[in-house]
């Protein structure tokens, strides 16, 4: 059963992961040179931080408009999983990923939920309903 406080908090809970992630990924494009050096350095195909980049600013975007919401979430859960695997799990949780859990945890309650107020997603639906 939904109630209004279910939806405020994840209506926060999006909003604050697409800040997060259109953050990090401006800061990406802004020195995307740095990132595809780093992304070779672990002998990840050279494709990867552009297809990151652009999963971390469209997936933020897109949350923050509350647009393909759990597509988005998907796609910022996959670049966690990444991140927690390829860089920060031998560095261990306190000081290593627990960042990345906890990103990750908000990503998947939104997938399992997905739009609530205030989101695209909401008028898309509508009209499909509507048909």
């Amino acid at each position: 059963m939904k109630n209004k406080y279910n939806e405020w908090s994840m209506l926060l809970l999006r909003l604050i992961l697409g800040i997060t992630f259109f953050a990090h990924g401006l800061q990406k494009i802004s020195g995307f040179d740095g990132i595809a050096q780093f992304f070779g350095s672990l002998g990840l195909p050279s494709f990867l931080p552009y297809f990151v980049t652009a999963i971390e600013t469209g997936g933020g975007l897109f949350l923050l408009l509350g647009l393909l919401t759990r597509l988005a979430a998907t796609g910022i859960s996959a670049v966690m999983l990444g991140a927690i695997f390829t860089v920060k799990l031998d560095k261990g949780f306190i000081g290593g990923y627990e960042s990345e859990v906890m990103l990750l945890a908000v990503a998947i309650a939104l997938i399992i939920s997905g739009s609530h107020i205030f989101a695209l997603d909401n008028l898309w639906h509508k009209k499909s309903s509507e048909k």
